[in-house]
């Protein structure tokens, strides 16, 4: 800190050490900030983009409540892909830059103030200080204070999505300094991370949120802090989004540039393939393709050629998500590892991708594709030394054999790959007999496997023909987004498709993904059931690690464990956005390495007008 009297909260951000304390306008968990305290705006967004103009995006699915934060129902920003958009009905948090709420497009492991005029901590880590900008409000021009801080805490942690008592974990308690600051005090010293989480938490309106139930379903627009209110919501179908034109912020570095559109409308579209007809027809403006046959086929219509609509592939440097067919270990047969492996090994992708893909994927082969993280083929010596150190036996296969990628010819001939399913299912006590697989209560292997993209038929009944091969009856079940996610809250599948967000800064959502105190507890992404006494340690240590070289060997002893456990078939990905828009938009010059960066682009006259 600068001196013993604290900073004057309308003093400029600084960035000052005396007495083991540190008092600055950001915080990076690794090396120093990139942008110093007079930043004006972030090199990722244009200053001077003009505001302005009504734009219609696609959501896809349902959402029957406007509260994000509880495990009741689907919010808008729950909804699949939502996030790519950077706009929703997400609160402020204290600091921007590492949360869900306004992630760093070129920094994964800092965030700045917001909320936050500034932080100070020891250099211990064991508190922090954040003094709260005397210019923060609610839209409704109530103050944020320390109180709303305080209250956030505390309705999360209690009466919140599970993910927020993870997340917030670290915690000791939460203090009132005054009324312009708070201090957390963690329950360890020498854990950074736990800054950036305390940062990150959503600061909620204590006056707006006391008079309600904060787990039931909200219909009405909540309460916000942001650039955007909400304006009107059709549950299920329409949610829109107006810029609120005296923000507290609108001058904020952070936000310059940032949040342009005047109206931001997202229709909700429960099939794929009827959106991208709307959107062929002009009644929305952008169009995120998931699909490689449509990017690959479609995109014929006149509006295209006649340059009204842009198709564009925009590369990235986000580490992509893990898409996979998840193993629900908690239910026989596949707490077995042999007969995940089976499984596994009767995913044909090299056709799949040939014949349904127009070859546009690559295999996925680690849970952080598109990363430093993923695990090499043969084991290093520092990860090697490092599963040993937490209690792996030396002898393990995992230390001593190189992780084993299987490959098919993609000609549809995978009778190599039956031998060994078969070799290894009947090792697991299974008898393939007349046609079918029994076990030794002549019971049939049979599952369901649960999807809730109808386009995903296409590509799991030739792997369910494949396992039909071994003797296997496997049924496939489409469902909504509702149903879907209460069947994956509750852990009721055998086998499901999933995706897990993945980010440049790995963190506590690891443990959420893979910690087994997750493997019960509704609401935790824990879908496999996995507990696994080395990867829980492992979960653990990522958010202890002291630099980043540390993080990369941790990373990648955590994905070498998961590879070689089977508790996924990791599908595909790819390394860029694929993205067909109206041509009425501005982008930025730099494009953001690590986010899509919509909330960065800017209206502008269609094509048409110049005309």
């Amino acid at each position: 800190m600068a001196s013993a009297v604290s900073p004057s909260i309308d003093s400029p951000p600084i960035s000052v050490e005396q007495s083991g304390l540190t008092t600055s306008h950001g915080f990076a968990l690794y090396g120093e900030l990139k942008y110093p305290p007079d930043f004006k705006h972030f090199d990722y967004t244009n200053p001077n983009a003009p505001k302005g103009g009504e734009i219609t995006l696609m959501g896809f699915g349902t959402f029957d409540t406007l509260n994000p934060y509880t495990l009741k129902g689907i919010s808008p920003w729950g909804s699949p892909g939502f996030f790519m958009y950077g706009i929703g009905e997400l609160n402020e948090s204290l600091l921007a830059g590492s949360s869900a709420y306004l992630k760093s497009g070129d920094e994964p492991f800092s965030a700045y103030g917001l909320i936050a005029k500034h932080l100070t901590y020891p250099a211990d880590f064991s508190w922090v200080e954040f003094e709260l900008n005397s210019k923060a409000q609610f839209h409704d021009g109530h103050p944020i204070d320390a109180d709303d801080v305080i209250y956030s805490y505390h309705i999360l942690i209690s009466e919140g999505h599970p993910i927020y008592r993870q997340s917030l974990e670290d915690i000791a308690d939460v203090q009132k300094v005054n009324s312009q600051r708070v201090r957390f005090n963690f329950k360890a010293r020498n854990k950074p991370s736990a800054i950036l989480r305390a940062g990150e938490m959503p600061i909620l309106p204590e006056h707006f949120w006391s008079g309600r139930e904060f787990k039931d379903s909200l219909t009405t627009p909540p309460l916000l802090s942001g650039p955007y209110r909400i304006s009107e919501a059709k549950l299920g179908n329409r949610v829109t989004f107006q810029r609120v034109p005296n923000h507290w912020g609108k001058d904020h570095p952070v936000y310059k540039g940032r949040f342009n559109f005047d109206t931001v409308h997202f229709d909700f579209y429960r099939d794929q393939t009827i959106a991208f007809e709307a959107f062929k027809s002009d009644e929305f403006d952008v169009f995120y393709d998931y699909t490689a046959k449509n990017w690959a086929t479609a995109y014929t219509f006149p509006a295209l050629k006649q340059g009204k609509v842009v198709k564009a592939e925009i590369p990235h440097d986000i580490p992509s998500p893990t898409q996979a067919i998840v193993f629900n270990t908690r239910r026989a047969p596949f707490d077995d590892i042999r007969v995940r492996e089976a499984f596994s090994l009767m995913f044909d992708f090299e056709w799949t991708n040939t014949n349904l893909f127009h070859d546009a994927y690559r295999r996925t082969r680690s849970f952080y594709p598109n990363s430093p993280f993923s695990a090499n083929k043969v084991i290093s010596p520092k990860v090697k030394a490092l599963l040993i150190s937490l209690g792996l036996d030396e002898q393990s296969p995992i230390l001593n054999q190189p992780l084993h990628h299987h490959e098919t010819n993609g000609n549809g001939n995978i009778r190599p790959q039956q031998r060994q399913a078969l070799a290894l299912l009947k090792d697991a006590g299974w008898t393939f007999l007349d046609g079918k697989l029994l076990n030794a209560e002549m019971q049939p292997l049979s599952f369901e496997l649960l999807i809730r993209q109808k386009g995903l038929e296409r590509v799991m009944l030739p792997y369910l023909k494949n396992l039909e091969r071994l003797g296997i009856e496997g049924s496939l079940r489409l469902v909504d987004s509702s149903q879907y996610k209460v069947r994956l809250d509750q852990f009721d599948f055998d086998l499901t498709t999933h995706i897990w967000s993945q980010s440049p800064a790995p963190g506590h959502e690891q443990k959420n993904y893979f910690h087994s105190t997750l493997k019960s507890v509704q609401g935790s992404q824990n879908y496999a059931g996995i507990a696994n006494p080395i990867i829980d340690r492992l979960t653990e240590r990522i958010t202890q690690v002291k630099d980043y070289d540390e993080l990369i060997v941790t990373m990648k002893a955590l994905d070498r464990m998961l590879l070689s456990e089977h508790y996924v078939i990791p599908n595909w990905h790819i390394d860029y956005h694929r993205v067909a828009y109206w041509n009425k938009f501005g982008l930025p010059q730099q494009q953001a390495e690590f986010v899509l960066g919509f909330e960065n682009w800017w209206y502008r006259s269609p094509i048409d007008d110049h005309k």
